[in-house]
């Protein structure tokens, strides 16, 4: 039977692993600092799924819309995204195998190939999506028309996916660099714009609806936040990274991981908070309440605040559309394994996907009815994600020391649940053409 690949195929990635286990140990003399960064990673690649194009869309939505009210919804998901995505974490961690291996050897042959297609339809939807949004960015910024920006954007994700063979740590290193990207080209908007801090701080914890479009709208940040991809990945990272079976490492470990978790979900959700205030202080209020495309957002820029606010949009959206591309190819090789044994290289899954982006790019689809479009596909395949993750990790014969706690399986039940209760929501409107 088939084994994930270890990450170790560099010097650089060893003398990670060295430095983790002598912390581990408590041989290191390192600084706290020093201590943390052979943790941090695998939750920063997973995060890039919490600030992909589809978020562009529903935040700027929000804000223009209904200014800064939303505000509260993102931090309240960000909480229950960060709660998932440790489970996930955990659950590499303690097994050594990632979800959806779990599935595959858990349940019943006949789901485990229902799951498989579900997931493998989900991660192809972001795929196409995330594969837009980073064409979009090439066409927003130097004016190159979609096809051609596709060509260049598939270009782009092959070299970073080349990084692979040099050990995780480049890859890690390059998508934080894109992380990076958008949070700086979102402070420096949120700068230009200079939003009245009270009344961030006043919405950002005090929930309101307005009416009952905003209920709607709130329905869309919240349903869509956990990516069912994002949670099959995140327990592949963490299952062959740092090994060890011991007890008390393993719970040092997860403590290590959880402020990987903290850190990177957390600038996510600042980032997504950054996203809604650019839009509420730049849209909102100037009567600007119907923005309806990414383009249009971009091209309003302009006359409001300047060319400069104009291409630090364009800049983050391209950035975040090559990091999440690149993230949902590693995703779907990361399904395709787990579910079925089978490995293609990466290359060829990357060939493979860029068929149906161009095809609809070709089409003339308009790229932010095909990201709504792929927010409906991950709602579908989020229950397939999510129920089985709160199962196994509260589960002592496959967690070992990192079994969760009443409490912890109760709170993931609960946000789950509520998630997927928004998700069936959002479809049932969606169907009915709201």
């Amino acid at each position: 039977m088939a084994k994930p690949k270890a990450h170790s195929s560099s010097s650089r990635d060893a003398a990670l692993i060295r430095s983790a286990q002598e912390v581990l140990s408590g041989k290191s003399k390192k600084g706290a600092l020093a201590r943390l960064l052979p943790f941090i990673g695998p939750a920063i690649i997973a995060s890039v799924a919490y600030m992909d194009p589809g978020n562009f869309a529903t935040n700027i939505e929000g804000g223009a819309k209904f200014g800064y009210e939303l505000l509260w919804v993102i931090l309240a998901s960000n909480l229950m995204a960060m709660l998932l995505q440790s489970l996930s974490a955990k659950l590499g961690i303690a097994s050594g195998k990632n979800l959806a291996e779990h599935c595959r050897d858990q349940l019943p042959r006949w789901m485990v190939w229902i799951m498989w297609v579900v997931a493998e339809l989900a991660a192809i939807a972001t795929d196409l999506a995330e594969f837009i949004g980073a064409a979009l960015g090439f066409n927003l910024l130097f004016g190159i028309p979609l096809f051609w920006a596709g060509l260049l954007t598939a270009v782009a994700t092959f070299v970073i996916l080349a990084l692979e063979r040099y050990g995780f740590r480049p890859v890690e290193a390059v998508i934080s660099a894109f992380v990076g990207v958008v949070a700086v080209s979102y402070l420096i908007e949120i700068l230009i714009v200079k939003p009245p801090l009270g009344t961030v701080l006043y919405h950002l914890v005090t929930p309101h609806f307005s009416s009952a479009e905003s209920v709607l709208v709130a329905t869309g940040i919240l349903g869509a936040t956990v990516m069912p991809h994002a949670i099959y990945l995140h327990s592949a990272l963490t299952q062959n990274r740092i090994l060890t079976r011991n007890p008390r490492k393993q719970r040092l470990l997860f403590r290590y991981e959880l402020l990987d978790v903290f850190i990177a979900m957390g600038a996510a959700g600042l980032i997504n908070m950054a996203m809604l205030i650019m839009a509420a202080a730049t849209f909102h209020t100037v009567g600007l309440t119907n923005i309806g495309t990414l383009e249009q957002a971009h091209r309003t820029l302009q006359p409001l605040l300047g060319h400069a606010a104009q291409w630090f949009f364009g800049i983050s959206l391209l950035a975040s559309g090559l990091s999440s591309t690149s993230v949902g190819t590693m995703a779907g090789q990361v399904i395709m394994q787990g579910f079925i044994h089978r490995h293609i290289p990466p290359w060829v899954r990357r060939l493979v996907t860029i068929l149906p982006s161009l095809i609809v790019i070709g089409m003339g689809a308009d790229p932010t009815q095909t990201l709504i479009l792929s927010q409906v596909v991950l709602s579908f395949a989020l229950p397939f994600a999510v129920i089985p993750l709160i199962l196994f990790t509260r589960r002592r014969d496959l967690m070992g020391a990192l079994v969760n706690r009443p409490l912890t399986t109760a709170l993931a039940s609960l946000a789950g649940g509520l998630i997927l209760a928004l998700n069936a929501f959002l479809i049932y409107r969606l169907l009915l053409g709201a």
